[in-house]
């Protein structure tokens, strides 16, 4: 299979294991604190993943410089648009309570919660992309990573857009849209930066690392708080040090 196209599919598999959350939490009554656990768990393994895969790898590829540079923008960047969709009603599009607004109390709030649901997920989705031009092959750690933390997020705003009203031809149809942009993302990662050098790369990669742990810090840990509280720190660790060993032995 060419590599533009294992870009896209890597890229969709990733993004459709929001389907796979949704699904589930659309048929089932899932207990809020089993969603909690795994989006604490989920939160670790993405941090463990940008430290080691991510930020490190930047920094050997690029220099210190481009990774600090590359981070702090995508931090500001994330942190800037999210700001901005929360006023047009996204900001608790991952929480599964009914803190949601529904159509009619915010106007364009669907809207915003399918621009946030992209913000969110496109630099996932070219860090995917980025691998294929680095090593010719997804990062397994990382893909992992992804799919572990999509999961319990699809799980957790499928579960609080239900309770706000929204119709299973919304739900579905923002997640299978997700999945899709998230392949594009990963092609469009690949494809803009094949050839690119070392430093571009690095810059690139250490952007959507950035992006990552800001909507960790803002959306995921949140969530799991609220239902876990003081067991969200021991989850989250738990996550960490697993994709950590998983590192280490693999490396």
């Amino acid at each position: 299979m060419p590599l533009w196209m294992q870009a896209f599919a890597w890229g969709a598999i990733a993004g459709g294991a929001l389907l796979i959350g949704s699904a589930i939490a659309w048929r089932w009554t899932v207990p809020p604190q089993a969603v909690a656990f795994v989006m604490a768990f989920g939160a670790g393994v993405l941090i463990s993943a940008l430290a080691f895969e991510l930020v490190g790898e930047a920094q050997e590829t690029g220099g210190l410089v481009p990774t600090m540079s590359g981070f702090l923008v995508g931090a500001l960047v994330y942190v800037a648009a999210n700001g901005a969709l929360a006023r047009l009603g996204a900001r608790h599009r991952k929480r599964s309570g009914g803190q949601q607004p529904s159509e009619t109390e915010v106007s364009g709030s669907g809207n915003a919660i399918a621009l946030g649901a992209l913000l969110d997920g496109i630099p996932e989705s070219v860090v995917l992309g980025l691998g294929l031009v680095g090593g010719g092959s997804v990062n397994p750690a990382v893909l992992v990573a992804i799919f572990i933390s999509n999961v319990p997020e699809g799980l957790s705003s499928t579960a609080g857009m239900k309770r706000s009203g929204r119709s299973s031809r919304y739900v579905f149809g923002l997640w299978g849209g997700i999945a899709v942009v998230s392949g594009l993302a990963s092609l469009v990662g690949y494809t803009l930066l094949a050839g690119a050098s070392g430093v571009t790369i690095a810059f690139i990669t250490a952007i959507a690392a950035g992006a990552i742990l800001a909507m960790v810090a803002d959306t995921m840990i949140p969530e799991a708080f609220e239902r876990q509280h003081m067991l969200t720190g021991l989850i989250t660790a738990l996550g960490f040090l697993v994709a950590f060993v998983v590192h280490a032995l693999s490396g």
